[in-house]
């Protein structure tokens, strides 16, 4: 058993504050002798730190869910990047960063996706029909990218009003018509979000394209909440799902409106289609949520992963007499 100390900083300091950041990370590494010091996006970490750490004997993990070496251009990576080489094991979500990562320097990189939290992210109680989905299709989370644009085509030129809760800046890129009509409030965490789900028929997820991802996380918190997924059509989507067995993919606008159109039952409002019956589309999200579960895409199971190979490069320091 390691002790593990976790390091969050997100508050942004200038200034005589990074300093002090610094200094705090280790007075208190020294205070508590952990084996492991895992740190979470540490925009203000300086190599100089990581090398002190080292020398100390502790473990350095880094993991950061955004992209340093991405195009959306987000400020702040300066000291990160600086600091790839210091830390023991570099932990990433994309496969693009593993090559970016070992370009910058690194010493061990490792794939982390992002995951569901079973704690949070659990199927409705039994029986659950479409009696206790209100909502047709739905949308939870940023207006990354063109996302607003996606939903806005669907709602004008599919006749299919996509429900959306997320942050504020909703209102600045949607037009006011669509903004009365989709904009359903804030975004939703923990309970609020995982019942959201429950009550919908299909849940939207989208890649963040700014970000090189080629996963949604939403797509693992979705499926395992017992949704059904309908997400962008990607390789990285298809590796994890089986489509239109386990989830839906789309791969334009015209698309996702088909496939809304086939698996709902009054066709979500697009071309007047039947729809599927609700027990087919039970099937897939009953697959999904199966797989989710079966194929290790929990946080539980990414950290376990994690941890064989933090002990496993800790076994390789210590003397083999011990």
């Amino acid at each position: 058993m390691y002790v593990v100390a976790r390091v969050f900083y997100w508050l942004s300091l200038f200034g005589a504050a990074v300093t002090r950041f610094n200094q705090d990370v280790l007075e208190r590494i020294t205070a508590y002798k952990p084996d492991v010091v895992w740190f979470d996006k540490p925009l203000y970490l300086w190599p100089e730190t990581l090398r002190q750490i080292r020398k100390l004997g502790v473990y350095s993990v880094h993991f950061t869910i955004d992209n340093p070496f991405g195009p959306r251009g987000d400020p702040g990576w300066r000291h990160v990047i600086k600091s790839i080489p210091e830390f023991d094991l570099n932990l990433v979500q994309r496969d693009s960063n593993l090559a970016d990562f070992q370009r910058a320097g690194s010493r061990a990189t490792m794939l982390m996706r992002t995951a569901y939290d079973p704690l949070v992210h659990f199927p409705p109680p039994t029986p659950w029909s479409d009696q206790g989905r209100k909502h047709d299709v739905v949308y939870i989370g940023a207006p990354y990218d063109r996302r607003a644009e996606f939903i806005l085509e669907l709602w004008r030129a599919h006749q299919i009003p996509v429900k959306i809760w997320g942050s504020p800046n909703w209102s600045r890129v949607l037009p006011a018509d669509a903004k009365a009509a989709l904009w359903q409030g804030c975004e939703l965490w923990n309970a609020d979000y995982r019942e959201k789900i429950w009550q919908s028929r299909m849940c939207l997820a989208f890649v963040t394209h700014s970000n090189c991802d080629d996963v949604a996380h939403k797509s693992f918190e979705i499926t395992a909440s017992g949704g059904v997924l309908l997400a962008e059509d990607t390789p990285g989507h298809r590796a994890h799902f089986a489509a239109h067995r386990e989830a839906v993919f789309f791969s334009s606008v015209v698309d996702c409106a088909a496939q809304i159109a086939r698996y709902l039952p009054d066709g979500g409002g697009a071309h007047g289609h039947p729809g599927l019956p609700d027990h087919l589309r039970g099937g897939i999200l009953r697959a999904g949520s199966a797989r989710a579960q079966a194929s290790g895409y929990s946080n539980d199971a990414r950290i376990a992963d994690v941890f064989r190979r933090i002990e496993l490069d800790l076994g390789q320091r210590k003397p083999s007499h011990e």
